[in-house]
């Protein structure tokens, strides 16, 4: 196994065109991560941008894993939830270049996000993925619980539909603080 290091991606022009690269290369090869094939540069680039200012502004972390210099793989923690949810985030967009897979590069970019959102004060993470050709061993090898499957939730790259698989994980502190008011009850209770 490779050794990766990893750390959050900032708003820049280099950045954007590494990751827009890997989300290209990504969905040319199938990858289900919400883009159809071919998939712009332009196209490519405006998603990074936007989301790498996201980041900045604090919504959500995009981790990077380099190896030499070069971006190998990406992940985003989305921090961004409404406020009945402050103990919760979302996994999204986990994706590893053609010529680093099988070397623990997501492995490595979903630990290091785990370990981001316990800082975060998350207790919870959900994620979902293909049903055909997604990463669900990956998930349950790191103790992701299967919920379900919403047949045809989005169309494959390449063509045809695919089911979506949803992961939840509990993480850090075993139950969030409750924020609800405690109140008494004109009916008992």
């Amino acid at each position: 196994m490779s050794t990766f290091e990893i750390a959050p991606l900032t708003l820049a022009p280099e950045t954007v065109a590494a990751l827009a690269e890997i989300l290209i290369e990504v969905v040319a090869n199938g990858g289900s991560v919400s883009f159809m094939h071919p998939l712009a540069r332009a196209d490519a680039e405006a998603f990074w941008t936007r989301s790498l200012a996201a980041a900045d502004a604090g919504q959500r972390i995009v981790l990077g894993a380099r190896l030499a210099g070069e971006l190998a793989g990406t992940v985003t923690l989305d921090l961004d939830c409404p406020p009945n949810q402050p103990h919760r985030a979302d996994i999204a967009k986990l994706m590893t270049r053609m010529r680093y897979r099988g070397q623990g590069v997501a492995r490595a970019l979903m630990l290091e996000a785990e370990r981001r959102a316990i800082a975060a004060g998350r207790t919870l993470l959900t994620l979902d993925t293909a049903e055909e050709d997604g990463a669900a061993g990956l998930y349950e090898s790191l103790g992701y619980q299967y919920v379900g499957t919403i047949p045809d939730y989005a169309l494959k790259p390449l063509g045809g539909l695919t089911g979506t698989m949803i992961y939840f994980k509990r993480i850090g502190a075993a139950k969030a603080p409750s924020t609800q008011p405690k109140f008494s009850s004109p009916f008992g209770g």
